[in-house]
């Protein structure tokens, strides 16, 4: 009994393994586009039924007409031995081979004195139609001795048969022997379904761009970018789909201009007190409460400051194209005019669609950050065909790989301390986030090579 589990487990196991091989194969050679695919659906059921009908008629319709055209042909020739038989002489053959070439289409001469081989008919494999012919010149003359060949250009098909006092040859014209009409259906079928098939070409293609038009206009407003109304096209479902992209479009730019209305009222609202408050300290006697007092104020601002460029983002910006190489420099002669020791590398020539306020203050708020704890930081740009590969690597002492994805998050700080001197407010991390996927790119953490962190950021070009 426990022989037979055994077995039956190694077989589960084998069957689970060949269909895993058998699933991967065919996703190898499914296509990978929509297009290509519905391609494929309209081409397999065209081919099988193309195999399907050409086997059907093969077999049924062109093997019955090639044996009936070859019992007509080994008839004939029967009827001219049978002739020759009953009237001999020499007249008589002459009139009989005249016959033979008129009415039944037959060349036909006798070798008089010559011999095939013993067993000549059986000593070759005949084609499709010789095959057919010989099988009816046995059917037709059981006791005669026969060859079949045809010539080199398959023009006719040459017959030799053994008779009593020579050999018979007749030189049958590929005309009696095959119909056109086979081939004229075969060409007909094919080409009909070239037809088709161009026809469902054209119709999915004009399918397919509309969908291509959509996943256009999504990828570029997921950048950021502004995307023109277009008019739904296609099939309904198609059609549904581009008219609910128009409507969560405008649904999102309502959103983001009601937050940037308001947010310019909080800052209205917030900054007039500050402002007040800075004035009256000014008008204070000096003493160490002023100095706290201004020290709180100050401390407020810098919070206010930073909650104020978390909220509002980088969506009321618009899309311009960039010189990369040039922000970054501005960005690194900032972070060296503040004393940070940072070094870049990055081509001299490299464009591309951005926000630049909104990107640079990305990029400066990770220079900051490393400029906090590292004392040596180093970026590199470089780009590929697809996309923008930017690298911060500083000699810190890094984010341990458990913190790495609440870095993240709004207000939080690896310090535990909310001191805006030791760790900020907790959104620079954040903002640089939204503003890497604003532009519809990726940020990641890392160890880096100096012994502190890497932030890798990759933008679409």
């Amino acid at each position: 009994m426990g022989r037979l589990t055994f077995l039956r487990d190694i077989y589960h196991r084998l069957r689970g393994i060949y269909y895993q091989i058998t699933a991967g194969f065919i996703k190898n050679l499914m296509p990978r586009t929509l297009f290509g695919r519905s391609i494929m659906i309209v081409v397999l059921p065209i081919l099988l039924l193309q195999i399907l009908v050409t086997y059907i008629f093969y077999e049924r319709h062109w093997d019955d007409v090639a044996r009936r055209l070859a019992q007509g042909v080994a008839g004939d020739v029967s009827a001219v031995i049978s002739l020759r038989d009953r009237f001999p002489g020499k007249v008589a053959e002459t009139d009989i081979l005249s016959i033979a070439r008129g009415q039944m289409r037959l060349a036909v001469s006798i070798d008089e004195g010559a011999s095939l081989p013993e067993g000549s008919d059986k000593q070759k494999s005949y084609g499709f139609l010789e095959s057919h012919l010989a099988t009816a010149m046995r059917e037709s003359l059981p006791a005669r001795a026969f060859n079949i060949s045809t010539n080199t250009k398959l023009e006719s098909v040459i017959i030799l048969i053994q008779l009593p006092d020579g050999v018979l040859q007749v030189i049958v014209r590929d005309k009696r022997l095959f119909s056109s009409t086979t081939y004229i259906f075969v060409m007909w079928m094919v080409a009909i379904s070239l037809v088709l098939l161009g026809v469902a070409l054209l119709f999915l293609r004009n399918q397919m761009r509309p969908i291509r038009q959509l996943a256009m206009a999504a990828e570029q407003f997921g950048k950021g970018q502004f995307v023109d109304d277009f008019k739904p096209s296609g099939a309904q479902e198609i059609r549904s789909a581009s008219r609910a992209f128009h409507v969560m479009k405008h649904r999102i730019l309502r959103q983001i201009t009601q937050r940037t209305e308001m947010l310019a009222g909080v800052s209205h609202d917030l900054r007039t007190p500050l402002t007040r408050m800075k004035l009256q300290l000014a008008m204070m006697p000096e003493d160490e409460s002023k100095v706290s007092l201004q020290g709180d104020v100050a401390d407020m601002e810098k919070m206010v400051e930073g909650y104020l460029a978390f909220a509002q983002g980088q969506e009321a910006e618009a899309v311009e194209d960039t010189d990369i190489p040039e922000l970054f420099h501005d960005i690194v002669m900032n972070a060296r005019r503040q004393g940070a020791a940072i070094s870049l590398k990055a081509p001299e020539t490299l464009r591309a669609e951005l926000r630049p306020s909104g990107f640079k203050r990305c990029i400066t708020n990770l220079v900051n950050n490393a400029a906090r704890y590292a004392t040596e930081i180093w970026i590199t740009v470089k780009s590929t065909n697809s996309e923008i590969i930017i690298t911060i690597d500083d000699d810190g002492p890094g984010i341990p790989e458990e913190n790495r994805k609440d870095v993240f998050r709004p207000f939080y700080r690896l310090d535990p301390s909310r001191n805006v001197k030791t760790g900020g407010s907790g959104l620079g991390m954040t903002i640089a986030r939204d503003v890497v996927h604003g532009h519809g790119g990726q940020i990641a953490l890392g160890n880096s090579p100096a012994g502190g962190l890497q932030i890798e950021i990759r933008l679409p070009l």
